[in-house]
């Protein structure tokens, strides 16, 4: 009779609806980087499986610029069945993500919340505020930022590093996204972690419109880099590398700065002698879709990841990718795309050039990218385990 009480309180408990809390992305819905994409697709997903969620997004500008900001988003109090809150936050390089996950932290703390769901090492800092009010605390490593160009020094590279260490030492289960993070965790910390990657969505294929008329791009006219322009994304390399292809295809850099204009110029000026080379600036939207839809080759040069969501959505739309052969790349592609040595500008240049000469090829990896990344990586998946976790 026991055995049969334990069973059925199991099964109550699978059923119990949860008040979760979420807070480390800049503000959803927003594409302003990957945690945003993956906060969206986990909240929603839960909140119409009937939990309570509530997103704590930062307050302030688009990360790539005023002129991205959205007045709707601002008044936006609810967003696919997800409360949607706004913490103070300051606006100065460096402690817009310090000020908005310290207050978020105060609110998951004093609020009725089963879960506390952290993204990002660095809002991990905060993870002792809501176990000294006894939440439970899961942290998603999205990848060790503290690797990343604009934190290896100064306050902000320090603040992130204890974030990692808070995390390690008061969450009750941590996410990793890359057996290469997972393995970092174990050998640096002793530290178990729990693997859950990311997914991605099968879309709709868009015709090119929008972009032929604003970039005079046509189908299969173009190669594709799309993310935030910074150093870790090795578009350095792909610029230099481009400007020696012989094709008559273009090489489009979409995305914003990200707190690097700097960066930015010193690409703008690097491929100032290539008419080829178009950058958009941030794209969203239509067009975001139909660059997707209508690359010859996407590519992905990056000397760091944590788990490239924009490959995944790249590979969704039928792409034949190019990516350096770093782990947190070559374990999601496998052996479907093509690859180069990581920094390695020569490698990168005969891989392209190859991908130009061959288009038989190209389009063999094209064909068979979509079936097998929307099998690979599932978003219904993904939030299945992450709910095991929250009820274990």
């Amino acid at each position: 009779m026991e055995q049969f009480k334990d069973v059925n309180r199991r099964k109550s408990k699978h059923k119990e609806k949860l008040n979760i809390a979420m807070f480390g992305q800049k503000r959803i819905p927003s594409r302003e980087g990957g945690v945003e994409i993956v906060v969206e697709e986990l909240c929603s997903r839960m909140a119409a499986q009937g939990h309570n969620v509530t997103c704590y997004n930062r307050g302030g500008h688009h990360v790539s610029g005023s002129e991205y900001d959205s007045k709707r988003l601002k008044e936006l109090k609810e967003y696919k069945g997800i409360r949607l809150k706004t913490v103070p936050t300051i606006e100065k390089k460096g402690l817009a993500a310090v000020s908005s996950s310290f207050f978020a932290a105060l609110c998951c703390a004093f609020g009725r919340y089963d879960i506390v769901h952290i993204h990002a090492e660095g809002p991990a800092f905060f993870a002792w505020l809501k176990k000294l009010f006894g939440k439970k605390v899961i942290v998603t490593i999205h990848g060790l930022d503290w690797q990343r160009e604009k934190w290896k020094s100064g306050f902000g590279s320090k603040f992130i590093h204890q974030g990692e260490k808070n995390a390690v030492k008061y969450a009750d289960e941590i996410i990793v996204l890359s057996k290469g993070v997972q393995d970092y965790f174990e050998k640096e910390y002793g530290r178990k972690t729990v693997f859950i990657p990311n997914g991605v969505n099968r879309p709709k294929i868009q015709e090119a419109e929008l972009i032929t008329e604003k970039y005079s791009l046509e189908k299969d006219s173009y190669i594709l880099f799309l993310g935030r322009l910074v150093p870790e994304k090795g578009i350095r390399y792909l610029v230099e590398a481009f400007k020696n292809v012989k094709t008559d295809k273009k090489l489009v850099i979409a995305g914003g700065s990200s707190d690097t204009d700097s960066f930015m110029n010193e690409l703008k000026d690097l491929a100032k002698d290539d008419d080829r080379i178009i950058f958009t600036g941030f794209v969203q939207g239509q067009i975001l879709k139909e660059l997707y839809s209508n690359a010859y080759v996407y590519t992905l040069p990056s000397d760091l990841e944590g788990m490239p969501l924009s490959l995944l959505e790249a590979m969704s739309y039928g792409n034949c990718c190019l990516v350096s052969n770093i782990p947190e790349c070559t374990e999601v592609v496998e052996d479907k795309a093509l690859v180069f040595k990581k920094s390695d500008v020569n490698d990168l240049l005969t891989k392209i050039q190859k991908a130009c000469d061959h288009p038989e090829m190209v389009m063999k990896m094209k064909n068979q990218a979509a079936d097998f990344i929307c099998e690979k990586y599932n978003w219904d998946e993904v939030v299945k385990e992450t709910m095991k976790l929250y009820r274990r």
